[in-house]
């Protein structure tokens, strides 16, 4: 059976100015060149260290370099979104220098813990800012496709999904993220437990475990979390970052199987990193006296760049009423935030005891 599959983000009507505000590896390698397939206008950016932020506008052609994220805003043009680039502890001063009203996208993760994540929310409603957290995952073209079949039927009921990732991580080109004691789900399996979220909601009560390698000072880098949506729903997230064996039995891929069906996206991004190879994309839908047959969709675009204009678009469609959803809401994320604690807590207190 073969199906012509919507996946790529509907753009917003209205041109809407960005101001980045950060210049870091991120801004270069997936927003910068994101913005600029999709069209969108950078109209300044700014970071503490001024020559980093003109050796990006140099590159990507933006007009505004500003020495201040209080001077970006005073030049600020009217309907300017604010992409919130830095790391999670400068959020607070960073959110209380934007415009009351102000649409804005913040990096993920909503702060550094929960109850950071609670004070992001709490400035963000006092601001009546119309604020998302960039989980982008939800809009790689891969989960999107998947999005797609699932929400047409056509794999029937869902009840089980899977994220299994074995690689060899170089977490040493993110220093500012290396040296973190919440690591592994902090910021990375944060990703799959908001994408798991966005298909199933939240779930009723989570188990993890989180784990060092005996030979590295990394605070973790192998999680195994499962998911509870009660007797039928199966939902597990398989992290090892220590998979520095060669390429032959490294893996990265999200399952979804159905009643009907099922869907196996490779995540391509993560083999290889930050280099990658292909996404590749297989569903099969059962046919009633058909032997079942897996078919191959060739999808344009990954996660990097393009699932970045996604969120920006998701949120400047918002912002001009064009869509009355905003995905990746700080109110949605809030709860991502709290299944996040709740597995640090889960991984603290471990298992039952054998008796």
């Amino acid at each position: 059976m073969s199906i012509d599959i919507q996946y790529k983000p509907i753009l917003p009507e209205t041109k809407q100015p960005i101001i980045i505000i950060g210049a870091g590896g991120i801004v270069a390698d997936a927003h910068l060149p994101a913005y600029k397939i999709a069209g969108f206008e950078v109209y300044g950016i700014v970071n503490r260290t001024k020559a980093r932020a003109q050796k990006l506008a140099d590159a990507f052609g933006i007009a505004h370099v500003f020495d201040s994220v209080a001077e970006a805003v005073a030049a600020a043009p009217e309907n300017t979104v604010f992409d919130i680039t830095i790391m999670p502890e400068q959020y607070i001063e960073t959110l209380k220098q934007l415009p009351d009203g102000a649409a804005v996208l913040i990096q993920k993760p909503m702060g550094d813990d929960f109850n950071q994540a609670k004070e992001i929310l709490a400035l963000c409603r006092a601001k009546n800012l119309k604020a998302a957290i960039n989980f982008q995952l939800r809009f790689a073209p891969f989960v999107s496709a998947a999005k797609y079949l699932i929400d047409k039927g056509l794999i029937g009921e869902l009840y089980d999904m899977e994220v299994r990732v074995t690689i060899k991580t170089p977490w040493e080109i993110f220093p500012h993220v290396i040296i973190h004691p919440r690591l592994e789900i902090q910021y990375h399996s944060i990703h799959y437990v908001d994408l798991i979220r966005s298909f199933l909601g939240n779930p009723n009560s989570v188990l993890a475990k989180t784990l060092k390698h005996p030979a590295k000072s990394l605070s973790s880098s192998r999680s195994t979390i499962l998911f509870d949506y009660g007797d039928t729903m199966h939902a597990v997230i398989n992290t090892n970052h220590d998979h520095d064996f060669g390429p032959r039995h490294q893996e990265s891929y999200i399952k979804w199987e159905g009643t009907k069906g099922a869907i196996v996206a490779k995540i391509g991004l993560l083999m290889d990193y930050p280099h990658g190879v292909p996404d590749v994309f297989e569903y099969c839908v059962v046919e009633a006296g058909k032997t079942p047959e897996w078919q191959t969709v060739k999808l344009e675009g990954s996660w990097f760049p393009e699932a970045f204009i996604g969120t920006m678009a998701n949120l400047m469609r918002y912002n001009e009423g064009s869509s009355p959803i905003l995905q990746t809401s700080v109110e949605d994320v809030i709860d991502t935030m709290a299944v996040v604690e709740s597995a640090y807590q889960s991984s603290d207190t471990g298992g039952v005891k054998i008796k």
